[in-house]
């Protein structure tokens, strides 16, 4: 037998963790050395990543505001559906099911097998033995036993979950400050790095240099917004949403700028300029390269922290979808005994398994990257008519200013991003697109009178 019904089981800890976990990812270890190609300049790159987090906390006000009033499953699909339109909300579940959640889960999963081979680079060979084709696909099948273990393990319901994310959390974080302190006390490097980099004028075309590198900082940054995807399952919504979404991406910028502090402190700028696995080049500059396998291995949990946390939150999208109509009807159901969304659950890690078949880990991110930057815009937005649906439930001061600081960044890195990346922006659109035929379509069907249903996937 199985219902509609999400139970508020989660408190403060867990749902600041699945924010911390959301947004540590692939991000912090790519996206240095691609910036100091750019930049030039590591006090300017390390100006950037605290606007990044100023940013990414604009964003966690608002959406605690959105969460507060709607404290349901969903995200942005709630605030849309209920604030502009039923399609709004559609089409940004209908990007999370794709973009927003199983291709981050898929290269979450691939950037765990790859790292996991440097990491060890016998392992093929010895397995499979040698040959390229092999190896390839033996990361692929990596893979998808990762998609396959912890779908199984959210699967068994939400408090399960929670708290094999809480240790996966805690210990990432406790891994990168290890890195961290450890780094700036025994590792080899030299402060003079920080002031060492070219002159950089804040002028002519380098305010489009800041907008593009803005715009892979705030990848790193994507996920403030967790906390709200689980309204309906966090005890004291009204408090602990908020409190959950600023914690953890306080925590999260604190973490972003001294793991960027430490690179610049490990590597000259030169030497950084174009590295993507620039963790690796830090640590082998520090310690020596002998530790680089500790560092794959660093990189691997961290992405693994990261997809556990993305398989807790998408689901509850296509739930809150399913239970309006407006999808599945059979994904509307929760299990009687875990009561988790298991049908919506086991869809995910059928699609991220089918990405992690087709695609390439550049080619999920660039598309991901832009997919994710335009719903939060519309929810941001949305504000302004909660406001004036609710006279009052805003207080006036900072009304203004924090939206519009999140919108007009938010705005300026998406037409950048499209202008640097066509082909990927492009097929986020017609993403996007391709939602409303599917709208039309879920429309026709009934909506279920009962709360109960069949158990169908329809």
């Amino acid at each position: 037998m199985a219902n509609s019904e999400l139970d508020r089981r989660l408190t403060l800890f867990p749902v600041t963790n699945i924010v911390v976990a959301n947004m540590i990812g692939a991000g912090i270890f790519t996206t240095t050395g691609l910036l100091m190609q750019d930049l030039h300049n590591p006090l300017v790159m390390l100006v950037l990543w605290l606007v990044g987090g100023a940013i990414a906390l604009c964003g966690a006000l608002c959406y605690a505001r959105l969460g507060a009033a709607m404290p349901e499953a969903g995200g942005e699909y709630t605030f849309l559906s209920r604030l502009y339109h039923p399609l709004a909300g559609f089409l940004s579940g209908w990007v999370s099911l794709i973009a927003g959640f199983s291709a981050p889960i898929a290269a979450s999963a691939i950037g765990c097998s790859e790292y996991t081979f440097r990491a060890f680079p016998g392992f093929s060979a010895a397995i499979l033995g040698p040959g390229s084709l092999n190896e390839a696909w033996a990361k692929r099948l990596i893979s998808l036993l990762i998609i396959a273990v912890f779908t199984g393990v959210h699967l068994r319901g939400i408090e399960f979950g929670s708290r094999v994310q809480n240790v996966l959390t805690i210990l990432k974080v406790l891994l990168i400050a290890g890195l961290i302190v450890v780094g700036f006390s025994v590792g080899h490097g030299d402060w003079i790095h920080v002031t060492s980099g070219r002159p950089f004028a804040f002028s002519g075309g380098n305010w489009q240099t800041i907008g593009l590198s803005l715009t892979w900082i705030m990848f790193a940054y994507s996920g403030w917004n967790a906390a709200t995807y689980i309204g309906s399952e966090i005890k004291n919504p009204m408090k602990n949403i908020l409190a959950s979404l600023l914690l953890g991406t306080g925590i999260v910028t604190v973490i972003y700028v001294f793991m960027n502090l430490f690179y610049i402190y490990a590597v000259d700028p030169q030497s950084m300029e174009g590295v993507i696995s620039i963790a690796g080049l830090a640590v082998g500059r520090a310690f020596g390269p002998g530790l680089d396998s500790l560092v794959s291995v660093l990189i691997a949990f961290a992405l693994f922290s990261s997809l556990s946390a993305y398989i807790i939150l998408g689901p509850r999208v296509y739930f809150a979808m399913a239970r309006d109509g407006v999808f599945f009807r059979g994904l509307a159901t929760v299990d009687v005994t875990s009561r988790a969304p298991s049908r919506a659950i086991l869809l995910q890690g059928a699609i991220a398994s089918l990405l992690v078949l087709t695609s390439s880990f550049d080619q999920i991110l660039t598309y991901m990257g832009f997919s994710l930057g335009i719903f939060p815009l519309l929810a941001v937005a949305s504000l302004f008519k909660l406001r004036r649906m609710r006279h009052g439930f805003v207080p006036a001061g900072g009304y203004l200013l924090i939206p519009s600081v999140y919108l007009i960044a938010g705005a300026m890195m998406l037409i950048l991003t499209f202008f640097e990346r066509p082909l990927e922006s492009s097929l986020a659109v017609v993403t996007v697109l391709t939602g409303i035929p599917a709208f039309r379509a879920f429309q026709k069907r009934p909506i279920p009178e009962s709360k109960e249903t069949d158990g169908t996937l329809e």
